[in-house]
């Protein structure tokens, strides 16, 4: 990732929970976008299969109230800091038994830019004085959503 991406990255955590993160994080970080967008898809996949269609579509991935909260939130974020770009460079995913359409693949960097919402306010919410994550924290949060999505 180059070095305006890593300030773009740090900007995004400070204003969507206030949290100061730098480039070590960001393994982490990517590990966590990779999991859950594949987790995302792997529900999909089977809805799709379910519905008897050889593709996903958008509305097969299980985006729940609160995740789609947290991409409207990161909507209005990423205006100011434009993390998309950077966004739709994590957003690849493994080979899966049914191929995503162009507008399911359109949807995941907002998808995964939710995501990254939702998991800034998380590490808040685990511990509210917060304010540099470290490797528990990582764990902690992902622990979370590795229960809920």
């Amino acid at each position: 990732m180059t070095v305006m991406s890593i300030a773009r990255f740090e900007r995004f955590f400070r204003a969507a929970a206030g949290l100061d993160v730098d480039k070590n994080d960001l393994k982490r970080y990517s590990d966590f976008v990779d999991t859950k967008l594949y987790d995302l898809l792997t529900v999909a996949q089977a809805t799709a299969k379910a519905n008897g269609r050889d593709i996903i579509r958008a509305c097969d991935l299980p985006i729940t109230k609160g995740l789609q909260e947290s991409i409207h939130h990161f909507q209005k974020i990423d205006q100011e800091v434009e993390l998309k770009p950077i966004l739709e460079q994590l957003s690849t995913h493994p080979a899966l038994d049914r191929t995503p359409d162009e507008d399911t693949e359109a949807t995941y960097p907002d998808i995964i830019g939710g995501l990254s919402v939702a998991l800034a306010r998380s590490f808040k919410i685990l511990q509210p004085d917060l304010k540099n994550p470290r490797t528990q924290h990582w764990d902690q949060a992902r622990a979370v959503f590795d229960l809920l999505v």
